[in-house]
């Protein structure tokens, strides 16, 4: 039984049916009928992927690093052919993308690609192909309100329907927490006398708001048949995408990231205090007032708007720790956002969730160990571990984060390598060679370790950092004649 239809659930629901006779997927939201699943635009003729109601995040950017890409292609194979065919933008990066972090970021031959198209669409695509297999049975429109069993073994879990605001229990061998951020799995298993999981927490209070655009101008096209860059130079750009990514210096930033239908997702983030507005006048404001660059609000001011503006607050980095000693019972595990979630400006959580995946496959499937509850949830937090290192060890950086203080001091330990790694993002803008180690990184395709390969510590160590570019962006890719400044 797998609570939660979000990504971690329908890929975890995917995995288990290859292993057991029936898996029932319980969902709180009530899933699009068939005949309802896409809905027309009438104005462009254009179908679109309906969202659901209990992800407010899902109105907002998301991306499918490479690694996560991988990760669904093993689990559903030609899934990122059928995900282009569907119309999701494919970036390459740094090509395709004009980047601002502390200094301008060359446009260098692209070594790792994303996937920029809705949150909606991809889940709908998942959704057909795991719904295809008979093994897997839907319980939508029910909330799950408890466990049943007891500190040795959850045995199934309590419903209550929404529609009749009945209540009735469901027996399963084993129990998939898929059900997001806000998991009550802690007072569950405080419910059937079972301890709840040690929870860490790094907390910026980054707030982010999103608004859906028309690029009236052509400005970000794969061809450059835009009239302008959004610079104030009037160059052509063969750009994709504009992103101003936060540091502790310059914390606010902003993106505009390609969607399907030949639409555009802005986004604005601030930390706490100096959280995005979600008026439409303030939100171009913003943009004009806080970020180091004018590139994204000059795009604001001549693109049309095609949605309100929505905003979205709880971006705390959490883990919880089923991995440590505890009275846990068997049969009970917990998957993507409700084992660990990021902070969302990182984008990692749809690659985690799809790798994690992964994992429950190879883990149920090794045939040197049985898969325990605890040797299994060991490995789905192992997966998930560079994309928390990731994301907690740059929040930490930044000002006003909060946490627990295990979480927000840097042990004296780890001060040469911290050294080390800010030389590497000092190279990262503009050296081929740190730029593509660090981004494998960045994407989870690499461990850390690929930094101190060679042929990366001679640039970090024996190279001089590039001087920081304040001059505006490499338009188009190096060669080309928009390329001078």
């Amino acid at each position: 039984m797998v609570i939660g239809g979000g990504l971690a659930g329908l890929l975890s629901a995917h995995v288990l049916a290859g292993h057991v006779g029936q898996v029932t997927l319980i969902e709180r939201d009530r899933f699009p009928k068939q005949e309802r699943e896409l809905k027309r635009d009438q104005e462009r003729g254009e179908e679109q992927a309906e969202g659901r109601p209990g992800v407010p995040q899902g109105r907002h950017p998301h991306i499918l690093l490479e690694s996560g890409q991988q990760a669904m292609d093993s689990l559903l194979p030609g899934f990122t052919e059928q995900l282009e065919a569907a119309g999701s933008p494919r970036v390459g990066l740094p090509a395709d993308m004009v980047q601002w972090q502390e200094r301008w970021f060359a446009r260098l031959p692209a070594t790792q690609s994303i996937f920029t198209g809705s949150r909606a669409q991809l889940e709908q695509l998942v959704r057909e192909r795991v719904f295809a297999n008979p093994a897997i049975r839907l319980v939508d429109g029910a909330d799950v309100v408890g466990l049943t069993g007891d500190a040795e073994r959850v045995r199934g879990v309590k419903l209550r329907e929404r529609d009749h605001n009945t209540r009735r229990e469901l027996a399963a061998d084993l129990v998939v927490d898929a059900s997001g951020r806000g998991s009550h799995a802690d007072r569950w298993l405080t419910d059937i006398g079972a301890e709840p999981p040690h929870e860490e927490r790094l907390d910026t209070g980054l707030a982010y708001a999103s608004r859906l655009y028309r690029d009236t101008r052509g400005e970000l096209t794969r061809n450059g048949a835009g009239s302008g860059t959004g610079t104030g130079n009037g160059r052509r750009t063969d750009a994709l995408a504009y992103y101003v990514f936060p540091t502790p210096t310059h914390p606010n930033g902003g993106g505009i990231l390609p969607v399907e239908g030949g639409r555009h997702l802005a986004i604005l983030f601030g930390l706490r205090g100096d959280e995005p507005p979600t008026e439409e006048k303030e939100f171009t404001q913003y943009a004009a007032t806080r970020l180091p660059h004018s590139f994204i609000h000059d795009w604001l001011t001549h693109s049309e708007p095609l949605s309100p503006v929505h905003g979205f607050r709880k971006t705390a980095n959490v883990r919880r720790r089923y991995d440590l000693p505890g009275r846990r019972p068997a049969g009970f595990l917990a998957v993507g956002d409700a084992l660990c979630t990021f902070n969302p400006i990182y984008g990692q959580g749809m690659a985690v969730a799809a790798m994690t995946a992964v994992a429950l496959r190879d883990a149920l499937a090794d045939p040197r160990r049985t898969p325990t509850t605890l040797r299994v949830q060991r490995a789905l937090l192992d997966t998930s571990r560079q994309a928390w290192e990731i994301s907690a060890g740059a929040d930490k950086t930044m000002p006003g984060a909060v946490g627990d203080e295990a979480m927000t001091r840097t042990p004296l330990a780890q001060r040469p390598a911290n050294w080390y790694l800010r030389r590497v993002q000092e190279h990262y803008a503009t050296e081929p060679t740190v730029a593509a180690a660090f981004r494998s990184v960045l994407d989870l395709s690499s461990p850390f370790t690929a930094l101190f390969a060679p042929k990366v510590a001679r640039a970090v160590l024996l190279r001089p950092a590039p001087p920081a570019r304040w001059t505006r962006p490499c338009i188009a890719l190096p060669g080309t004649e928009a390329a001078s400044e």
